[in-house]
This record gives C-alpha cells, sequence and structure tokens, in this order.
C-alpha cells in the first residue's frame, strides 16, 4: 500500500488532525492591560493585510492558560467606536482563530461580519499558535496537555466571554463550528456563563457522536488510537511527526479506503477550494491534546455528552459518582435564541446525532440544512456567504431588531 501524501492531513484541522505549537511573542505596552501587540499575531498576519483593524488581546484562564483574543472591525470601522453587535467566533478542533479568514473577504465568515458592521472577536483556545502558553507551565510539560474540550468548554470560552462582557456591557452573539459548538453547548448549560450570550449559531452543531459515519474516523477509534498514543509517552498530538504520521497510515489497509483521505474523515464536501490547500497548510493545523481526542473518542464509544470519564475509581474521587455527569441540554434557557446549520453529507455532525440534540433542548432552533455540504464546507465552502452565512447575518439582525423595541 502506498503512503498517503503529507499534505493531505489537513482535514484533521477539523476534527482529528494537530501540528506543533509555535508560541507567538508578545510584546508593547498598553493602557488595557490584556491588550498585546506582536509582529507574529493574527492580527498582523491574516487581518490587517486585508486593510481591516484589528488588535490583539491575552486572556488568563483560572488554571493559568494564556489565550489569544482579536478584535476586528471593518475597512470603514473604527474600533475606538465600534457600534455593532459583539460576536464571539469560536473555531474548531485542531485550528485556531484564522480558521475564519482563510478565504477572501467575501468569501470569509470573519471579515463577512466586520464588514457588516458587527464588533468581531475571535476566539483561540489554549495550546494553538496565536495563544500565549501558560504562565507557569511549558508546552514540553505533561501538565501542559491534561486538559480535553470540557475545559476548553468551562475555563476558555467563560474566560473570553467574561473578558468580552466587560469590554463591551452587552451580551454576546455566539458563533460556533464544530468543536466549537460543543464547547458552547455545555457551556452554555452552566448559569453563570449562559447569562452573557445573547444568542448562538452553530455550524455542525455536536453534542453527540453516536452516530459518526467517517470510516477512518471509526477505524482510529476502533484500534484505540487514543490508547496507542498514549502508550508512546505522548500527551501533544503532532501527526507530521514520522511517529504518529506512519500509525495512521498503519490504518489505511484493506479495511478503509483512504484515496479519498479528506472524505474518509469529513464526509463528502461539496463547495471546498482544494485548489487552496497549500495556502490553507500555512496556517493549519494547530496542536491539541490526546486527552481532549480520548475525550472525544469516549463521546463515539459511549453515545454520551458528559464530563470526561477516568473510570470508576477516579470518577468517584473527582465527581463523587461512577460515571461522569453528564452536560444536561435541557438546562440550556428556553428563552436562549439559537440557529444551527448541518448538512447531509457530513460524516462527523451526522444529522440523527443533530436531531438528538435538538430533542433534547428545551427550545425550538432556527434550523438551515444543506442536504450537499460536508464538514468542512461549513466553514470554507466558496458558497458559503449565500448559502449559509446571509441566513445567519438575517438572524442576528432579526434580534437586533426585536431588541431596540
Amino acid at each position: 500500500m502506498d503512503k498517503f501524501p503529507a499534505f493531505l492531513l489537513l482535514p484533521f484541522l477539523c476534527f482529528f488532525h494537530s501540528l506543533f505549537l509555535s508560541d507567538a511573542d508578545v510584546t508593547g505596552n498598553s493602557s488595557d492591560p490584556g491588550l498585546t501587540l506582536s509582529a507574529e499575531s493574527l492580527c498582523a498576519q491574516l487581518i490587517e493585510p486585508n486593510g481591516y483593524f484589528c488588535t490583539e488581546h491575552t486572556v488568563q484562564t483560572k488554571d493559568g492558560y494564556l489565550l489569544a483574543l482579536q478584535r476586528v472591525s471593518s475597512r470603514s470601522g473604527d474600533l475606538k467606536v465600534q457600534q455593532g453587535h459583539p460576536v464571539l467566533l469560536q473555531h474548531g478542533l485542531f485550528m485556531a482563530g484564522d480558521a475564519w479568514f482563510l478565504d477572501s473577504t467575501e468569501q470569509s465568515l470573519g471579515f463577512i461580519l466586520a464588514d457588516q458592521g458587527f464588533d468581531v472577536w475571535v476566539g483561540n483556545v489554549r495550546g494553538t499558535r496565536w495563544s500565549h502558553g501558560h504562565i507557569s507551565l511549558l508546552d514540553t510539560d505533561k501538565e501542559f496537555w491534561e486538559w480535553s474540550w470540557q475545559e476548553l468548554a468551562l475555563y476558555d470560552l467563560a474566560e473570553m466571554l467574561h473578558y468580552i462582557h466587560a469590554i463591551t456591557s452587552s451580551k454576546i452573539f455566539i458563533v460556533g463550528h464544530s468543536q466549537g459548538t460543543i464547547m458552547s453547548l455545555a457551556a452554555l448549560t452552566q448559569p453563570d456563563i449562559v447569562e452573557m450570550v445573547e444568542a448562538a449559531a452553530l455550524l455542525s452543531p455536536i453534542s453527540y457522536l453516536e452516530h459518526v459515519s467517517a470510516p477512518l474516523v471509526l477505524r482510529m477509534v476502533a484500534m484505540h488510537l487514543d490508547q496507542m498514543v498514549l502508550a508512546l509517552g505522548l500527551h501533544q498530538l503532532n501527526f507530521r511527526s514520522d511517529v504518529l504520521v506512519n500509525l495512521v497510515d498503519s490504518l489505511c489497509d484493506d479495511h478503509v479506503d483512504c484515496t479519498d483521505f479528506l472524505s474518509s474523515i469529513t464526509g463528502q464536501n461539496c463547495c471546498f477550494n482544494k485548489t487552496r490547500m497549500n495556502f490553507y497548510l500555512e496556517y493549519e493545523p494547530h496542536p491539541s491534546s490526546v486527552k481532549n481526542l480520548r475525550h472525544l473518542f469516549q463521546m463515539i464509544r459511549q453515545g454520551t455528552f458528559s464530563q470526561y470519564d477516568y473510570g470508576i475509581l477516579k470518577n468517584l474521587l473527582i465527581y463523587g459518582q461512577f460515571k461522569p455527569p453528564a452536560f444536561d441540554l435541557n438546562s440550556i434557557p428556553k428563552s436562549l435564541p439559537m440557529w444551527m446549520s448541518f448538512g447531509g453529507n457530513d460524516a462527523l455532525a451526522d444529522a440523527t446525532d443533530v436531531q438528538r440534540t435538538l430533542e433534547e433542548l428545551s427550545s425550538k432552533p432556527e434550523l438551515l440544512y444543506l442536504d450537499n455540504y460536508g464538514h468542512i464546507d461549513f466553514l470554507l465552502s466558496v458558497q458559503a456567504n449565500r448559502d449559509i452565512y446571509d441566513h445567519m447575518i438575517g438572524f442576528f439582525r432579526s434580534l437586533e431588531k426585536s431588541s431596540s423595541y
């Protein structure tokens, strides 16, 4: 069997892929203690070159991670007098804030929202390139990677919302994609977090993964890839290392057809611009932790939307019960406006699992179903502006209009 080309590992940026961490240097002074400046920043590399106003901010989580936030306004706007409603963009797994700016200004959601007058804030979770490490741990420390999406929801997302709320004195629109929706749904079950949120718009919404159909993902779960990686003594995932590239390569045998590697991970994408692959690889993918991968695999194996499962004894010690507590979707307030868009070809956010999410919510979100869309299309489709984003912006505008009366 031939090895799959290394560049085809890009699909992992949407679900099961990672790369080395390149910490951005933080320099400069500001009257705002959260404001940071850097020539290696997301603002400097992707946003300002397109003519948009952008500032860098740093947020510290309760457990000591230093997260990057970017604030973006339109080319005709001024951050100092930004009047639009604040929107937080929360990226998916093995991605970072750059994911919202990878295509043209007419196609990328981050640029589109800024041009529509929204006060755009861009989240970057712990361990990603744009964030700034930890107050005491190095990324070479095992402890640095001791987290899953549970901490990303309850610490990272929560602290970013607190920061934005303090700056703007306004409730916030959340937009999430893939893991960003897992984080959002888990966070919104917490009363102290949801009170800062005006509405949520979820692309490829995930709270359950029981019906994942991507053949290579199912193969990884069946082969216990998460445990294999831990056995190698790894805690940060780096699928460009020879060890892990060979490990994934070994999964592409007679059991799984990896000829179309993208589809074997995400489902068939209708509108993804594959000609921009090399450009995407300049920024993606970003790191995540082995523990995060294990948590996601637990969701697939157990069909649950729960906190991390440490096993019976440690669960008793940490949670006081044999099984980890579930995130109760029914506890998300019925009064919280929600909008969701999902696709018929998405092999990760399967329509059956989305339906289960909808049944457990007390509210009835507005829905946009696109039969031919796969997992990546919701972020990088060349048609997403008219297929998806116009509908999402209409949802936000209707809320702004109703709140003005």
